[in-house]
């Protein structure tokens, strides 16, 4: 584009109006982009103003040299995109706003064209400068923003990861980044919380995979700015304050974990019970882990609240526990384990029917002499009498203990 005196005759025009046209583009702004009035930033309106006034200056000013326009003639789109982004702008309201500053150019330029002909010809030829403006200029602070976002991105998480930290270690927190996400993440000092832990079964493909999955749980603990999900080595923690019993946030859980589940990736979940305040923190973290390990590394979601006293002194593991168990007892679970569990499923199925042979036979899907069979072949081994209330359940507690943490699970 050459600079010929028509367009400069329009540029003048529109320069002379230039302080009603660019509060006519931030007025437009304002009502058509929600984020904008939203902002918290009291100064946004002010940042707004000044960033079209450069944006115009940038569209006008290559006109009179007749030039196209560059990067170069946005020298502040890219702080002003960042800033954005901190005023809580997203890129499309962002971009949608650089294009009503444009439309709003052009309506001035045709405007100051209306009354010759000639200069209204020539604004046909301006058309194609202001849409490269648009073009160059999203362009700029497209870049700038996805920059910033990456960064801030990172900032967060680093962020997330101090805090968690922080609160599972149950040290108190100082003022600082840390203690402002908390705010607002509704974690106060006398919140109830429920903390769940996460691990995939699934080995996942990158590192994308993973972000995959915590933007799923960050779904149901991020929600609303209310609680907060972070990924501590191969294992994602949640930590989310709750009004009632938690019941809401394990039904999303098992959402979110049917959701992964479908598209290939496998969880274990475990929950705490709630607890009063953030100091309690490291021990409803203990409780998740437990409720996660419980499950045996069968993926599913499981909640403290569901493991019975037993399942819980089970799940600890205790090693004294373990040197109490009787050889003979070890050696029948270790041996049927390797046959394929049959007595064992037989002695569980026995326990939970109340010692009712002819309904656990049922349950089995076997002829009730079979179930028998099976039961008198467990009491031979064990040296232990099945029909025996006290022999039976030390039994069946040694059969917990041996089968949990990693062993072959067994349905009960």
């Amino acid at each position: 584009m050459v600079a010929n005196p028509l367009v400069l005759r329009i540029v003048d025009r529109v320069r002379a109006t230039l302080p009603a046209t660019v509060q006519r583009s931030v007025s437009r702004t304002w009502r058509e982009v929600p984020a904008y009035p939203a902002s918290p930033d009291k100064n946004l309106a002010e940042d707004l103003t000044a960033h079209t006034f450069t944006v115009f200056e940038a569209a006008l000013t290559p006109l009179e040299e007749g030039r196209r326009a560059t990067a170069e003639d946005f020298p502040i789109t890219a702080s002003q995109a960042r800033r954005r982004l901190r005023q809580g702008v997203t890129l499309p309201d962002f971009l949608t706003g650089f294009r009503i500053g444009q439309e709003t150019l052009w309506e001035a330029i045709v405007d100051a064209s209306d009354s010759e002909q000639e200069t209204r010809d020539e604004a046909l030829h301006i058309a194609i400068h202001v849409m490269s403006v648009i073009e160059v200029g999203s362009s700029v602070g497209a870049v700038a923003f996805l920059e910033t976002q990456q960064l801030e991105m990172a900032e967060g998480d680093r962020v997330r990861r101090d805090l968690v930290d922080d609160l599972l270690s149950g040290r108190r927190l100082a003022p600082g980044p840390s203690a402002d996400l908390a705010e607002v993440s509704d974690l106060r000092p006398d919140s109830r919380v429920l903390v769940a832990t996460a691990t995939s079964q699934t080995p996942l493909r990158d590192d994308r995979g993973m972000r995959e999955v915590i933007t799923a749980l960050r779904s149901v603990f991020d929600v609303g700015r209310r609680g907060i999900a972070v990924v501590l080595q191969d294992q994602i923690v949640g930590i989310t304050p709750v009004t009632s019993d938690g019941t809401t946030t394990l039904a999303d859980l098992e959402r979110v974990h049917r959701e992964l589940s479908r598209h290939g990736t496998d969880l274990c979940v475990g929950t705490s019970t709630v607890h009063e305040g953030l100091d309690r923190v490291p021990e409803a973290y203990r409780e998740a882990v437990l409720a996660q390990e419980s499950l045996n590394g069968v993926p599913g979601v499981r909640s403290l609240h569901a493991l019975t006293p037993l399942d819980y002194l089970v799940t600890l593991d205790d090693k004294v526990a373990h040197r109490l168990i009787r050889p003979e007892l070890r050696r029948f679970v270790e041996d049927d384990l390797a046959a394929g569990g049959v007595l064992i499923e037989t002695l569980l199925e026995y326990a939970a029917c109340d010692l009712n042979a002819k309904l656990a036979a049922e349950h089995l899907h076997v002829h009730v002499n079979t179930a028998y069979y099976r039961l008198d072949t467990a009491a031979d081994r064990t040296g232990r009498n099945v029909r025996s209330f006290t022999d039976l359940q030390e039994t069946i507690i040694a059969i917990r203990m041996l089968t949990a943490r990693g062993n072959v699970p067994i349905s009960n």
